[in-house]
């Protein structure tokens, strides 16, 4: 895969991923922690330095409240809100968000993509999201992608965000995006058959890259970050040639195919990052039975999905909300209970890293206690949605966004 051309924020961020995936011997004092001139704001989720990737893990925290019924607290929307430029565009995060955007502020795709997202769940805000969907058309590539900040290549990762924040915000489904997905997609038979590329290298080869085709598999189904389970594709879950113009499910049936054979194995990903030790790549992992969910191959998702409850709660410990929303996610596509993650609430442990939510699914409390107040005068389900607060959280790095990236 070729060298992404990104903002040097981003390559720090790059940078530093490595120990976004940590041994789970790890402890809190090891993880990073916000310099002492940095004050992180009541509204933000997770207490390590927001410069890379705090409007990412707020969106996916308020996003993954939202999707469980909890209703999160009007500061931490408020947070998000506030950083957002005046044209709709959002940087990974400004220090100063009552100063206007100028050149120095380093807007990017996917912050804003994954912001649209949050703030079309919670609802209350379509002046903020259609700056920013007015936006993000603007910056679509000739190729009918997008790349990670305005005017670069469009690359996989990019181009599905933004198709599924999209969708999410009531657009049309975006044939350009799926059709250059498609164009990505790994021919069955080879090495990495049915994966999707990041990109295309300078020669135009295409390299299989499992985070791509998670994210993949979601750009061409036209699925943001939430969905539920699809329907089993009725010509099964194998990989098969595509035509000349593929239908996109046939895109993510084969993405799909190359997901459940590289986590057949071992029941997980591998993250490969150059010059480090291989090693269980817990968030792409909970991103890929996303896409399997999504796509109706709930049946190979199963084994990935039963490694995360055994093994990722002390990842997701260490890493903080985005860690715990990304297993949220996962566990709402495949129908199953957040609540009893292998034995641990994921809905308080990721309420534990931000600010006290509102009463969980209050308005929606009150209907289905309407009979029960009858005989009893309360809902015994406010009072437990009001108690999901408890512990102390850690930050998140950004783990989709690498380069080198393979199974």
């Amino acid at each position: 895969m070729t060298v992404l051309r990104r903002s040097a924020a981003v390559l720090a961020a790059t940078a530093v991923i490595g120990a976004a995936t940590p041994a789970i011997t790890a402890t809190a004092a090891d993880t990073p922690s916000p310099s002492a001139s940095a004050v992180l704001p009541s509204g933000l989720f997770g207490r390590t330095d927001p410069q890379y990737d705090g409007v990412w893990r707020q969106s996916l925290a308020l996003l993954a409240q939202h999707t469980v019924g909890v209703t999160p607290a009007a500061k931490a929307v408020d947070w998000l809100t506030g950083q957002q430029c005046a044209d709709g565009s959002y940087a990974a995060f400004r220090a100063e968000p009552a100063a206007a955007c100028g050149a120095k502020v380093t807007v990017d795709t996917n912050s804003t993509a994954a912001a649209v997202q949050a703030l079309t769940a919670v609802g209350g805000h379509d002046d903020a999201v259609g700056r920013s969907v007015t936006w993000l058309k603007a910056q679509r590539n000739k190729d009918g992608g997008w790349g990670y900040a305005p005017g670069s290549p469009s690359d996989t990762n990019s181009t599905a965000v933004v198709a599924g924040a999209l969708a999410a915000a009531g657009e049309s489904p975006d044939g350009a995006a799926a059709g250059l997905l498609a164009k990505w997609s790994l021919p069955c038979g080879g090495d990495g058959g049915g994966a999707l590329a990041y990109q295309p290298d300078k020669k135009g080869k295409l390299t299989a890259n499992a985070d791509a085709t998670a994210a993949g598999v979601l750009g061409v189904l036209g699925k943001g970050f939430v969905t539920t389970a699809g329907k089993a594709p009725a010509d099964g879950h194998a990989c098969a040639a595509l035509g000349k113009a593929p239908a996109p499910r046939d895109v993510a049936r084969n993405g799909v195919a190359y997901l459940a054979a590289a986590t057949h194995a071992k029941g997980y990903l591998v993250s490969a990052l150059a010059g480090a030790k291989p090693q269980p790549d817990y968030g792409n992992t909970a991103d890929a039975v996303v896409a399997m969910a999504a796509q109706g191959s709930t049946e190979p998702a199963k084994q990935p999905y039963a490694w995360l409850e055994a093994h990722a709660v002390p990842w997701a410990k260490q890493s903080g909300p985005a860690a715990y929303a990304e297993l949220i996610l996962a566990a709402h596509a495949m129908g199953a209970d957040p609540r009893d993650f292998g034995g641990t609430d994921l809905v308080t442990a990721l309420n534990a890293t931000g600010p006290a939510p509102e009463a969980a699914a209050e308005q929606d409390g009150k209907k289905a206690g309407t009979k029960a107040e009858k005989s009893s005068g309360t809902s015994l389900w406010w009072i437990v949605g009001t108690g999901l607060v408890a512990g102390v959280g850690i930050g998140f790095l950004l783990s989709g966004r690498r380069k080198q990236r393979q199974p």
